[in-house]
C-alpha cells in the first residue's frame, strides 16, 4: 500500500522510446523519468514485452502508448490492484488513412502494377520503357471504388472514420457492431446503413474491412463458413489483428476466387505464400503525429490518475472520475461484492472522519471507490487508515492522495 502526499516526487519509467512532446507532460508536476527505477510508480510503454516482468510494490498504473494490450499481462496487473491504460482513437486518424489509401490501392491494382513497372528497369531502357508500358498495362485494369459497398465491422473510434470517409467518396457504407457507445454513434454520419447481423454485411459488401479487438469471440471470425456468405472476389482490409482471420481458410478462399484480394497489416510466413495478399508491414499507427498523440494520451492518464485517482481508458479498471478539490482522498480497488463500500466508510468514520463526496464504480468482477474526506487527515492517521481498509476481505489496492 502507498501514499501519494504533497511534494512527493513519482517516478515514471519508459520501455520504448516515448515521444518527447508526450513526456512533457510530466514536468507539470511532480514527476521524474527514470528508466533504471526497478520500481517506479508508473511505466509508460509501447511494444515491450513485459510479461515476465516482475513488479515492485509501488507500480500503480500501466499506460499503453497505443490500442492493443497483448504485451501488457492484464490478469496479473488486475490481481495486484495495478490500472492498465491504453490509448483508443490516438491513432484513428493514422489508420484510417491507410485503410483508405489500401482500399483504392488494391481496387486499382496500384500494388502490383508498381511492381511490374519498376521491374521493368532490368528488362529494358530509354524508350522501350513507354512502349512496353503501353502494352502492359491493360493487365493491370481496377474498378473505382465509387458506388461500391463497404462493410465496416467495428465502428469505434477508427471504423467511424473510415465509414465517414468513405461516404465521402460515394461509396455505400454498411456497419456492424452490436457494441457500438453512445460516443461513437453521435460522430457516426446518418448515411451509414446498418447490419443488424454480421451476415448481413458479408452478404452486400465488395469491400470489407475489420476494426475489433482479437476476444475468444472474434478469434478467426474470418472462417470457411464467413466467406461462402460473401460476395464472390470480395476485398478484405486487416488492420486489427492477424488473429481475426483463419489463415487456412483464407489461403483456399483465395486460391478459389472467393476473395479477391486480402490486405493485411501483420504480414507473417504463411500469408507472404499466399496469391493475392497485399502484405503491409504493420504501418497502420506508424506516423510521427500517431506517435505523439498516443505518448501525449498516455502520459496525461497516468498523471490523472497518480495525482487524484480518477480513471480513463482503462482496459482493466472501471472508468471513475471526481472533480478533485485538493482534499484528501481514498481510493481503494476491490472485489464487486455486497456492502464493500460500506466496511470502507465504516473503516474512516471508526477514525473521526467525515466524507465529503464519493464515487462508486463497477466492471464486472471488480469495482473501484473513491472517497473525499471533508476535514483534514492528520499524517500520523493514513498509515493506519490504510491498514484498517486494507484487512477489509476483497480488497486489492488503497492508497491515501
Amino acid at each position: 500500500m502507498s501514499t501519494i502526499t504533497a511534494g512527493k516526487t513519482n517516478t515514471i519509467k519508459t520501455l520504448n522510446n516515448i515521444a518527447e512532446v508526450g513526456l512533457n507532460e510530466f514536468k507539470k508536476g511532480n514527476f521524474t523519468i527514470d528508466d533504471s527505477n526497478e520500481n517506479p510508480d508508473a511505466v509508460v510503454v509501447r511494444s515491450f514485452n513485459m510479461h515476465s516482468m516482475e513488479f515492485g510494490s509501488n507500480l500503480k498504473a500501466i499506460a499503453r502508448a497505443g490500442a492493443g494490450v497483448n504485451n501488457i499481462p492484464v490478469d496479473k496487473c488486475t490481481e495486484q490492484g495495478i490500472v492498465v491504460f491504453n490509448t483508443p482513437g490516438a491513432n484513428a486518424n493514422a489508420v484510417k488513412e491507410l485503410v483508405l489509401t489500401s482500399l483504392i490501392a488494391s481496387s486499382r491494382n496500384l500494388f502490383d502494377g508498381v511492381a511490374w513497372a519498376k521491374s521493368l528497369a532490368e528488362k529494358t531502357e530509354g524508350e522501350d520503357v513507354a512502349k512496353l508500358v503501353e502494352a502492359g498495362k491493360k493487365q493491370f485494369v481496377g474498378k473505382e471504388i465509387r458506388g461500391k459497398t463497404l462493410g465496416v465491422i467495428g465502428l469505434g473510434a477508427i471504423g467511424a472514420l473510415v465509414a465517414n470517409d468513405a461516404l465521402n467518396l460515394d461509396m455505400e457504407v454498411i456497419g456492424y457492431d452490436p457494441f457500438i457507445s453512445v460516443d461513437t454513434a453521435w460522430n457516426l454520419s446518418r448515411n451509414v446503413h446498418r447490419a443488424m447481423t454480421i451476415e448481413q454485411l458479408f452478404a452486400y459488401s465488395d469491400f470489407i474491412t475489420v476494426h475489433v479487438p482479437l476476444t475468444n469471440d472474434t478469434k478467426g471470425m474470418f472462417n470457411e463458413e464467413a466467406f461462402k456468405q460473401m460476395k464472390k472476389g470480395v476485398h478484405i482490409l486487416n488492420f486489427s489483428r492477424d488473429g481475426l482471420v483463419n489463415e487456412e481458410d483464407m489461403g483456399v478462399a483465395l486460391k478459389n476466387g472467393t476473395v479477391g484480394k486480402y490486405i493485411t497489416d501483420f504480414p507473417n510466413e504463411n500469408v507472404l505464400k499466399m496469391e493475392n495478399v497485399i502484405p503491409i508491414p504493420h504501418l497502420g499507427a506508424s506516423t510521427a503525429e500517431s506517435e505523439e498523440n498516443c505518448a501525449i494520451m498516455a502520459s496525461r492518464q497516468v498523471k490523472e490518475y497518480l495525482e487524484t485517482g480518477n480513471v480513463k481508458n482503462s482496459v482493466n479498471f472501471p472508468n471513475a472520475d471526481l472533480p478533485y478539490t485538493g482534499k484528501r482522498r481514498v481510493a481503494a480497488f476491490h472485489m464487486n461484492v455486497p456492502n464493500m463500500v460500506g466496511q470502507i466508510t465504516g473503516a474512516i468514520s471508526d477514525y473521526h472522519l467525515n466524507i465529503a463526496d464519493m464515487v462508486n464504480r463497477s466492471r464486472g468482477d471488480y469495482a473501484y471507490t473513491m472517497i473525499d474526506i471533508d476535514n483534514k487527515i492528520n499524517g500520523d492517521t493514513i498509515p493506519g487508515l490504510l491498514e484498517k481498509i486494507k484487512q477489509i476481505k476483497g480488497i486489492i489496492s488503497v492508497r491515501v492522495i
